[in-house]
């Protein structure tokens, strides 16, 4: 077999292979062979058809299965005597066979990019000091509060104002016929001045009182989260049901035991401290994180194959589908489509294979590797996180390989993180008030 490589770019190739007419011939005579067997062609007992008939017949299918054949008895060997490190899937193009002679095909095919060894030492890197604040803890409680808050039906007789929860019942109409995205709705509970709908909505139902019916007419906004709404004017009809106030709960060591094992409101402040410092660590730790692709990504140059860039962008997607559908919506709901998030997302998959490419690098570069005792560490910590026995956590890993090695893969990249920041200058550093305020 010869093979000879084509450079269409340091990550793009064009594998050249010639097939020897012997191996062809072989293999077509094989394939006439196990054909003959069992052939059903009229005016021949079964086992004796000739191969002149066959051929006659059947030579275009048995030739397109000879080529496939060939093709993938060879393709495998030819990378490794080309020595190319295959990723995503070959574009084959694959003539058709001849009675005689070699067979030869083309195939483009997409490689890891070659990484010169990345100096990752002597980085600087602030970490910002990141202290929890008593109005983040207060926060946190008035965000419990408004869990516990109780709506009660107002004892005065009044219309509706800023801040009430409301009861209604309502129907939307285009051009004086029901509208399907505003279909009839009973018993809606909504807060005035949330804008839920429209805050032109929720104005026209200030004053109102129970059993008013009023009219109310709204235009949608262009950017509007409903497409099927945006720029659309609607009438709504709208019947008042009842006024409730929202009632809060003392924050109050009884408030505290609302919330699990908390017998105490200190009890309580301490773990929201706790998780809030657990948040900040992980800030910085990310923050520094990305310094340190900022640093390697702008002095290690290498070209991505787009096959590796494609499936980090596939990831993305799904990941942005599953977020929706687990808050039952839809792409066509956002005025999203496959088009666009291909687009927007484009530049962070680039990102993201950099980044998984200068960590391998990194890893080969030191002669990494992954112990058994650190392997069953992170199977405990993985199954304390999930609350499952470490043996399941074992087998959904050892019985699928590609995820094994997935899951060893993203061990070693968290090591080589910590290596370069145990190489590295850390300063900390004080963050602004405007910093402090963003987790």
């Amino acid at each position: 077999m010869k093979v000879s490589v084509e450079n269409v770019s340091s990550v793009k190739k064009k594998m050249h292979v010639e097939i020897p007419e012997e191996k062809v011939v072989r293999e077509l005579n094989n394939a006439y062979k196990d054909l003959k067997k069992t052939a059903k062609i009229k005016g021949f007992r079964k086992g004796k058809v000739p191969r002149s008939v066959l051929e006659r017949l059947l030579k275009k299918d048995v030739h397109n299965d000879v080529s496939s054949k060939l093709i993938q008895d060879s393709f495998v060997e030819a990378l490794k005597e080309a020595d190319l490190d295959l990723v995503g899937k070959p574009n084959i193009d694959s003539p058709g066979l001849d009675d005689k002679g070699p067979y030869k095909y083309t195939a483009e095919v997409e490689i890891k990019p070659e990484i010169e060894d990345i100096d990752f030492k002597r980085l600087t890197l602030k970490k910002f000091l990141y202290r929890v604040m008593d109005e983040e803890i207060d926060a946190q409680l008035k965000m419990l509060q408004k869990k516990l808050a109780q709506q009660n039906p107002i004892a005065e007789d009044r219309g509706v104002q800023e801040n009430d929860f409301v009861l209604i019942d309502y129907e939307g109409f285009k051009d004086g016929k029901p509208f399907t995205e505003t279909q009839k709705t009973e018993n809606h509970t909504m807060k005035i001045g949330d804008g839920h709908i429209l805050k032109e909505f929720d104005n026209q139902l200030m004053g109102m009182k129970n059993g008013d019916t009023r009219e109310i007419k709204v235009k949608f906004p262009e950017d509007y989260q409903n497409n099927k709404l945006a720029n659309q004017e609607i009438i709504f009809q709208v019947t008042l049901n009842g006024i409730r106030e929202e009632v809060l709960p003392e924050i109050d060591d009884e408030f505290a035991k609302n919330f699990g094992q908390y017998e105490t409101l200190d009890n309580l402040k301490d773990a929201i401290t706790k998780n809030l410092d657990e948040g900040y660590t992980k800030r910085a730790e990310q923050e520094m994180n990305e310094q340190i692709f900022q640093s390697l990504i702008s002095k290690t140059k290498f070209e991505l194959p787009d096959s590796m860039v494609d499936y980090e962008l596939e990831r993305i997607i799904e990941e942005v589908e599953r977020t929706l559908a687990y808050h039952n919506k839809s792409m066509e709901d956002q005025g999203l489509s496959r088009e666009i998030l291909l687009e927007r997302h484009r530049e962070l998959a680039e990102k993201k294979v950099r980044r998984h490419l200068i960590l391998n690098k990194i890893v080969e570069q030191e002669n990494m590797t992954l112990s058994d005792e650190e392997l069953d560490t992170a199977f405990n910590e993985m199954a304390q996180g999930f609350k499952q026995p470490v043996e399941e956590i074992k087998k959904y890993y050892t019985q699928d390989k590609d995820n094994l090695e997935l899951f060893k893969q993203t061990l070693l990249e968290k090591q080589a993180i910590e290596l370069i920041i145990k190489n590295s200058t850390i300063e900390e550093v004080e963050p602004g008030l405007e910093q402090q305020s963003e987790i």
